[in-house]
C-alpha cells in the first residue's frame, strides 16, 4: 500500500513539473523594438485647469510606467518650500503636496524626461503639467543661453531663476518665483510667466536650496532688470500636452544647436576670499612646506624657528605664491624629527575680517628604516635634464632639476657635443644659470641647430645638493626636429579695443601658446606641430594678465573670451594667415555642429623650403 501510495506521488509530482515547463511563458522573439513614449490618456486635474485648489494631481498612461532619477529631475515653478511627492500607481503617476498655494498664480511642474516606459525606458521628453489658481493661465515666456566662464560650454546641472523682488540680496535668501533648469545645449526657456519686471540668474545648486547661499556655487546673473511684456514675447506658448495626445518619440538625440534667447548669462564661480593655512608638511627631514588658501597680498608671510637664525633656513615661494617652502640648511634642526615653527600668515575669521595670525605649527619626519644588507648603496643625487624623447623641439631649453636645492654646478664635468654622422663630436659651448624661482632648478643655455644630432654627457659629481648628496653619471643622445616638421600661423587682429591674451590650445583645449597684446594688429605662433587648433582671446578688462571670473557683491560679470570660430589645421612646412574680428565677444560656435576638419577662411597656406623663407 506505501509503495503504491509513493509511486502515485512520483507521477504526480512528474506530470506537475512537465505542466509547468509546457506552461512557462517566454518574451516573445522578433518583432520591431518599442521605441513609443507612454501616452498620456488622462489627468485629474486637466492640465491647464484654472481655479485650481487641490493638494494632488493624477496623470494616466496608457501603459506601465517608471521614474528616472524623478529626485533631480522634479522641479515646481514657483517652487514650493517642501518639494511635492512623485510616485508611480500602476499605469498612472500620483503627485501630492502640502504647501499653500499663491492666490491667482500659474504653477508648472516640470518633469523633463524621468516618466518613462517600463519595458524599453522611451521617456516623454520636456513633460509639463500646468495649473492655475485663478481664472486664467499667464503665458508669457523668457528665453535665453547660458555658457560656462572662460570656455564657453554648455553647463551641466544647472538652473535658472527669474524674482520679481529686484533686490540683489533676495537670490541669497528667498526662493524665486520661477525656475528651470538649462538644457544640454544651454539653452533654457521659462514659460507661464506673468508681465512685470525681473531679476534674472543661473546658478550651479550644491545644497538644492535653489539660492546663492554659497559662494563655491558657479552662478550668473542679468546685468539689468528685465521686462516681460506680451510685445518681447517673441515665441509661442508652449503648448499643453493634452489628454490622449500623443507626445513625440524620444530617444537620444546629438547635442542640438542652441537658438539664441533673449538673455545671455555666464556662468563663473566667484574667487575665495578668505584667508587661512589650508595645510602643512614635511616630506623630507629638511623640506617644509606651507599651504595657503591664497597668495598673502599686502599681508605678508613671517616665518621663523625658536633658537635658530636666518642663516639657518631660507625661504622659496612657488609660482602662485600660495605654497611657501622653507629648506633647513643647519643640520641641528632638520635632524630632529619633532620640529617646533612659528609662522604669521593672514587669516579671515567668521566676521570676514582679514588679520594676520601668528600660529605654532609642529611638523613630523620620520625617516624610513635603513635595509638589513650591508651591500645596499645610497641613493645618488638623482638629477634629470628634462629630455624625454630622441628627438626635441627645435626652441628647446635644457633645464637640470634636482629634489633638493643645488650648489653651482661642476661644468667641468658637464660635456656637450655635436655629432657629425655618429662619429666626430664637436663641443657645443654652453652656460648654466640658477632659476629664479626654484632652488632647485639650473637652466642651460646653447645652440641648437634643427636637424643636427647631439649628446649631453653629466660626470659623476657634475651636480651637488647643499646637503652633500652628489649626482651619478648620465648621459643623453638626441637629434634636433627640422623647421619643415613644423607649421605657422599668422592671425590678423582686428577690433581688439586695448588688447588682452590670446592663448592658442590644443584639440582638448589645453594651452599651448600663450600671448599678451596690446591691441590690433598681427599675431604670430611658429613652430607648431601638425594637427588641429583653437584660438581663444581673453579681454583682459582690468590689465592683470590673466582671465578674471566674475563677483556678484561686486555686480562684476566674468572677463569676456571669445573663439576663433573654427578649429584650425596647421600641416608640416605650411603657414597659414587667418583674419579674426573680435567685436562679438562671449563668441564660440563651432561646438554647436559635430566636430569636423574643414578647409580654413583666408588665406591660402604657403609652403616654406628649408632656409625658411616662403613660397607660392
Amino acid at each position: 500500500m506505501k509503495s503504491g501510495t509513493a509511486h502515485t506521488a512520483a507521477l504526480v509530482s512528474i506530470l506537475f513539473l512537465f505542466i509547468l515547463g509546457c506552461a512557462k511563458v517566454n518574451t516573445p522573439s522578433g518583432g520591431p523594438k518599442d521605441k513609443e513614449p507612454p501616452v498620456v490618456t488622462g489627468t485629474v486635474p486637466a492640465n491647464g485647469a484654472r481655479n485650481f485648489k487641490g493638494k494632488e494631481l493624477i496623470i494616466s498612461f496608457n501603459e506601465f510606467v517608471i521614474l528616472d532619477n524623478i529626485t533631480q529631475k522634479f522641479m515646481v515653478s514657483p517652487p514650493l518650500a517642501r518639494k511635492p511627492l512623485v510616485v508611480t500607481r500602476g499605469k498612472g503617476v500620483r503627485v501630492t503636496f502640502d504647501d499653500k498655494l499663491r492666490d491667482s498664480t500659474t504653477y508648472t511642474f516640470y518633469f523633463q524626461d524621468a516618466i518613462r516606459d517600463l519595458n524599453e525606458g522611451n521617456p516623454i521628453n520636456n513633460y509639463q503639467f500646468v495649473f492655475s489658481t485663478g481664472p486664467f493661465l499667464d503665458s508669457l515666456s523668457v528665453t535665453g543661453n547660458i555658457a560656462t566662464g572662460l570656455t564657453l560650454a554648455p553647463p551641466e546641472n544647472t538652473l535658472v531663476l527669474m524674482y520679481r523682488n529686484l533686490a540683489d540680496s533676495f537670490v541669497v535668501k528667498h526662493l524665486p518665483e520661477y525656475i528651470t533648469r538649462v538644457e544640454s545645449n544651454g539653452d533654457f526657456r521659462i514659460d507661464n510667466v506673468r508681465p512685470g519686471w525681473y531679476r534674472l540668474y543661473a546658478l550651479k545648486d550644491l545644497d538644492n536650496s535653489k539660492t546663492y547661499n554659497n559662494r563655491d556655487e558657479e552662478f550668473a546673473f542679468y546685468p539689468d532688470t528685465i521686462s516681460v511684456t506680451p510685445a518681447k514675447n517673441s515665441l509661442p506658448p508652449r503648448p499643453v500636452v493634452k489628454d490622449t495626445v500623443r507626445v513625440p518619440v524620444g530617444g537620444k538625440a546629438l547635442l542640438k544647436q542652441p537658438v539664441p534667447g533673449m538673455y545671455q548669462m555666464i556662468l563663473f564661480q566667484a574667487p575665495k576670499i578668505k584667508h587661512f593655512l589650508a595645510g602643512s608638511e614635511r616630506k623630507m627631514p629638511y623640506q617644509l612646506t606651507y599651504i595657503l588658501s591664497l597668495p598673502p597680498d599686502s599681508g605678508k608671510f613671517n616665518f621663523s624657528i625658536p633658537g635658530a637664525t636666518p642663516g639657518d633656513y631660507f625661504i622659496q615661494d612657488s609660482q602662485n605664491k600660495d605654497t611657501i617652502t622653507v629648506w633647513l640648511t643647519d643640520s641641528t634642526f632638520y635632524n630632529q624629527s619633532q620640529l617646533l615653527t612659528l609662522i604669521n600668515y593672514p587669516f579671515t575669521d567668521s566676521l570676514g575680517v582679514t588679520r594676520t595670525k601668528l600660529d605654532s605649527v609642529t611638523l613630523r619626519y620620520i625617516a624610513p628604516k635603513a635595509p638589513r644588507s650591508k651591500a645596499a648603496k645610497k641613493n645618488p643625487f638623482k638629477v634629470i635634464n628634462g629630455i624625454l624623447s630622441t628627438q626635441v623641439r627645435p626652441d628647446m631649453r635644457i633645464s637640470f632639476i634636482a629634489p633638493t636645492p643645488m650648489q653651482p654646478p661642476d661644468t667641468s664635468r658637464i660635456g656637450f657635443y655635436e655629432l657629425e654622422k655618429d662619429v666626430k663630436k664637436e663641443r657645443v659651448p654652453f652656460s648654466l644659470s640658477k632659476d629664479s624661482l626654484n632652488a632647485c632648478r639650473f637652466n642651460m643655455r646653447a645652440i641648437l641647430k634643427p636637424g643636427k644630432s647631439y649628446l649631453l654627457i653629466t660626470d659623476k659629481g657634475a651636480f651637488r645638493s647643499i646637503y652633500g648628496e652628489v649626482s651619478d653619471s648620465t648621459g643623453s643622445r638626441f637629434m634636433v626636429a627640422s623647421l619643415d616638421k613644423y607649421g605657422d600661423l599668422t592671425l590678423n587682429i582686428k577690433n581688439f579695443g586695448t588688447g588682452g591674451i590670446i592663448q592658442l590650445l590644443d584639440h582638448a583645449e589645453k594651452i599651448v601658446r600663450q600671448v599678451d597684446v596690446k591691441g590690433d594688429g598681427k599675431l604670430s605662433f611658429h613652430l607648431l606641430e601638425k594637427g588641429f587648433y583653437r584660438i581663444r582671446a581673453i579681454y583682459d578688462l582690468n590689465g592683470d594678465g590673466k582671465w578674471t571670473t566674475g563677483d556678484f557683491d561686486l555686480h562684476r560679470e566674468p572677463e569676456p573670451v571669445s573663439y576663433y570660430p573654427s578649429e584650425i589645421e596647421i600641416k608640416e612646412n605650411w603657414e597659414i594667415t587667418q583674419p579674426w574680428d573680435l567685436t562679438v565677444r562671449n563668441f564660440k560656435d563651432f561646438e554647436l555642429i559635430q566636430p569636423k576638419k574643414t578647409e580654413q577662411p583666408g588665406s591660402p597656406g604657403m609652403k616654406r623650403n628649408q632656409g625658411g623663407n616662403f613660397n607660392n
